[in-house]
């Protein structure tokens, strides 16, 4: 996976963890961001911002959002995102990427051909970026990406809300 360009402005808390000179991130290995309980939200990257977000505004509606940063994906760590389902029972993918070919259509298909299809309450939901192509001007660019308001409003399509 590439790194996002606009995540160069951004900063981040570092755990103590992370910044001893040795420390990596494992490959192949996703990591469970928040814990919840009644939606699991996928993302990577810049979409993490977003989904993060998202979750905040859910908890504040009373929705407990288990979020997995997947840091990786290929290896693709489906194990977490099964264990996640099984357990949550809906999902929603973020990807900043376009609706054709994304990550999440991916996810979608793994959840479909593995047990955890069986223990979801619905379908898969996936918000992406605009399909268009990527525009230079700030503003349109920012226009074209997903938004937390937009998995907020799929999460609770989700869980019927």
């Amino acid at each position: 996976m590439l790194e996002n360009e606009l995540l160069y402005s951004e900063t981040f808390p570092m755990s103590d963890e992370a910044l001893k000179n040795d420390f990596t991130v494992p490959l192949g290995k996703a990591k469970i961001e928040r814990e919840g309980t009644d939606i699991t939200l996928i993302s990577y990257s810049i979409g993490m911002l977003t989904t993060l977000k998202a979750a905040d505004q859910l908890a504040k509606e009373g929705i407990s959002a288990e979020v997995i940063n997947l840091r990786s994906i290929r290896p693709f760590d489906f194990e977490t995102v099964k264990k996640s389902v099984m357990k949550t029972h809906h999902v929603v993918t973020i990807d900043n990427g376009w609706p054709f070919c994304c990550l999440g259509a991916e996810i979608c298909m793994q959840l479909n051909e593995s047990e955890a299809y069986d223990a979801l309450d619905g379908p898969v939901y996936r918000v992406t970026g605009t399909d268009v192509p990527m525009p230079f001007s700030e503003s349109l660019e920012a226009a074209a990406q997903p938004k937390p308001a937009d998995v907020v409003k799929m999460a609770k399509r989700s869980l019927k809300k």
